[in-house]
């Protein structure tokens, strides 16, 4: 080779240089995508604005990273539980490691789960610990008692959890649902405890909105607090029905119109397609 020459390229080293550069570049494109969905994912999600509950009288709204809760101090519990399940929330890696702690988030201080022993009823969920296996901090979070309630065990084990179970099941199918939870509360109604009177209930609601086209709709069911081996379509109600049980105005903001039709309306088809 004369003086001043370069070495010519050699093709072959060339179309191997680019190829690993362009496999490298994927590499890092996936992992920077996969650890983007991670964060969105453990974001706080808030639930809308638009779709809690009317303010209720004597109520401390408590906000968690996933929930948002109406405290009532007198019952010791929750007037309702409201949060967002996503598809994306299901199925997470997170295990419930069923921590249960009062609720430092309350001002008047929530029940203690040693209000619960010896009583032969469970800490039972509102929001389930399985809607929060996508985050750590809502799993811990979900076990605050301010989101628990006293529940027959053949109830909190058994159709309780059967419609849990369902409701991730139309998440997965949906996308997107709003859900608000709690049980019935009452003055007549008997306690448990005696440094904090948690009130028992004796009916549980759960509400499920849909607002993901094309099919808007929504469901709700009330429960007894006893076992049951009944379809869970037999407990299903108009939201209006829950509202005349509870005294709570649900989705009082969305616009009047679509807030009359999918509150009055119950279609079970849309839900239960078998």
């Amino acid at each position: 080779m004369e003086p001043g020459q370069t070495q010519p390229e050699n093709p072959k080293i060339s179309k191997f240089l680019i190829l690993a550069i362009l496999l490298f570049s994927m590499a890092l494109m996936i992992q920077q995508c996969a650890l983007s969905k991670k964060i969105q994912v453990e974001k706080e999600i808030p639930f809308s604005e638009n779709f809690y509950p009317a303010p209720i009288k004597g109520e401390e709204i408590v906000a968690h990273s996933a929930i948002r809760i109406s405290y009532n101090e007198k019952h010791e519990q929750a007037n309702w539980v409201a949060y967002r399940l996503l598809n994306t929330h299901i199925g997470g890696s997170e295990k419930r490691k069923d921590r249960f702690l009062s609720d430092p988030f309350v001002s008047t201080f929530s029940a203690h789960p040693e209000d619960f022993k010896k009583t032969g009823f469970d800490r039972g969920h509102l929001a389930p610990a399985g809607d929060f296996s996508w985050s750590e901090k809502a799993m811990a979070e979900s076990f605050y008692m301010s989101n628990i309630s006293p529940q027959l065990p053949g109830f909190n084990r058994g159709i309780w959890n059967r419609l849990e179970s369902q409701v991730r099941q139309w998440a997965v199918e949906n996308e997107e649902l709003y859900i608000v939870t709690a049980g019935v509360l009452s003055d007549s109604l008997p306690f448990i405890g005696n440094k904090n009177k948690v009130t028992i209930p004796i009916y549980y609601y759960k509400i499920i909105l849909d607002l993901k086209e094309p099919e808007i709709k929504a469901i709700a069911f009330v429960m007894e607090n006893k076992a049951s081996k009944l379809p869970l379509k037999t407990f299903a109600v108009s939201i209006d029905s829950v509202e005349r049980l509870t005294g709570i105005d649900f989705f009082h903001t969305i616009e009047d119109i679509l807030e009359d039709y999918l509150e009055s309306t119950l279609e079970l088809e849309k839900w239960f397609k078998e």
